[in-house]
């Protein structure tokens, strides 16, 4: 049995090598640098091995976005517990979800597509942290009474917003300072709150 676990543990080792090798590359190339003849080389093992993990890029890009939905949401969760008004803990999770974008802008691509193909169906309400904010934005509305849709409605007019923002500013680095774009995300958010409480 400890052979067994030993070979279970070697093939979640190399997966993970594959993984890490793949996003370093990108780190350092960007996502049209990536094959899988550079990660094979990265990690020194032949491509055929590779291809025993993952069938081709799109496998290795999709395993990738949901690795950084589930890094994404922990620091939803992390945002929102900070705070205990709704109000707050909607605007610190947007916030984190800006630095997020910023902090690690390679998954961010990858995760909704800035700058290259989105990841097949990958990115979906479902794979992303859809629910964290929908249940805040609940709350704030809860005297509303609001329907599912109008809800909905809400999420992805900040969604439309906030991920706006953050393309412009991956796409066309501008000339337009960190203080400037955090103090925009600030009003566009504070705005948002407001017309929906």
């Amino acid at each position: 049995m400890a052979s067994k676990d030993r070979i279970l543990r070697h093939k979640e080792e190399t997966r993970n090598n594959i993984l890490e090798a793949a996003h370093d590359i990108v780190k350092e190339e960007g996502w049209q640098g990536l094959s899988m003849r550079k990660i094979a080389d990265r990690i020194e093992y032949t491509a055929p091995i590779i291809y025993e993990y993952f069938s081709n890029k799109e496998s290795i890009l999709q395993e990738l976005t949901t690795k950084g939905f589930i890094k994404l949401s922990k620091k939803l969760e992390l945002a929102k517990a900070e705070h205990d008004s709704a109000d707050d803990q909607l605007e610190a999770m947007w916030m984190a979800y800006w630095n997020f974008a910023f902090t690690d802008t390679e998954m961010y691509q990858v995760m909704y597509g800035v700058q290259m193909n989105c990841c097949s169906q990958k990115c979906s309400v479902t794979d992303s942290p859809y629910h964290s904010f929908i249940a805040v934005i609940s709350e704030i509305m809860k005297d509303k009474n609001p329907t599912e849709e109008v809800i909905k409605q809400k999420y992805f007019t900040f969604f439309s917003v906030i991920h706006g923002l953050i393309a412009i500013n991956i796409i066309n680095r501008s000339d337009v300072s960190e203080s400037i774009n955090n103090q925009i995300l600030k009003d566009a958010i504070g705005g948002i709150i407001k017309s929906i409480k």
